[in-house]
């Protein structure tokens, strides 16, 4: 392992860490991934994201061939397709947190974001988010599902399953899937009531000042 994956390694089992212990990451659920180079890092199957060890990392091409190390989650389709929708991103982190769940067994906002603007924190560090259409957890289908979404997007909630989010890091991808969760938890507590949200042009300002995208 040359010094920039091993870096790359170190800092996804960091936000692992850091996943649990802010108490989105229960038990053995969620997994994570880096992508560097022509290669994809990605946390094992079965394995806490708390007890993550850069050493002990599953190794796969960008095809998703296993190339190493211990067999990767069962959500490497999903991971692989994130990466190809999000050209730029090199880290993905998927969270079965608890907020991001219950999110994702609503009825999403709009055709491209599950959570309606409710804050500008989601606009500014997330975007919009849609609503991936329910598949099995680790099947094809459930990628498939993602590919065929329209529009832009680095983050999206899994119906009836929970959180998922591409960024430049796994530091920055593991900022985005905790914001959403704050969001989450938000509009959860507000269902049933009537609740502002932010107008078409308070969108457009903080997308065109920050860099994300939310279709209005």
């Amino acid at each position: 392992m040359n010094d920039q994956t091993l870096r790359a390694a170190e800092e996804l089992c960091a936000a692992g860490r850091r996943a649990v212990d802010l108490g989105l990451s229960p038990g053995s659920s969620g997994n994570v991934s880096v992508r560097v180079g022509g290669t994809v890092l990605m946390s094992p199957t079965g394995v806490s994201l708390g007890d993550l060890d850069p050493e002990g990392l599953a190794v796969l091409d960008d095809e998703g061939t296993h190339l190493s190390g211990p067999a990767p989650s069962k959500e490497f389709p999903l991971h692989l397709e994130m990466y190809r929708r999000s050209g730029g991103a090199h880290a993905v982190v998927h969270l079965h947190s608890p907020h991001s769940t219950a999110a994702s067994c609503l009825p999403a906002w709009s055709t491209t974001s599950a959570l309606p603007p409710v804050t500008p924190y989601l606009v500014m560090r997330v975007g919009q988010a849609p609503l991936v259409p329910y598949a099995a957890p680790g099947s094809h289908q459930l990628a498939e599902n993602l590919a065929k979404l329209p529009g832009r997007f680095d983050a999206a909630l899994l119906a009836n399953h929970g959180s998922l989010v591409a960024a430049s890091s796994p530091g920055a991808a593991l900022e985005g899937a905790v914001e959403l969760e704050e969001a989450s938890r938000v509009v959860v507590a507000l269902r049933g009531s009537t609740f502002s949200v932010l107008s078409p042009e308070e969108v457009r300002e903080l997308t065109d000042r920050y860099g994300t995208t939310w279709d209005v």
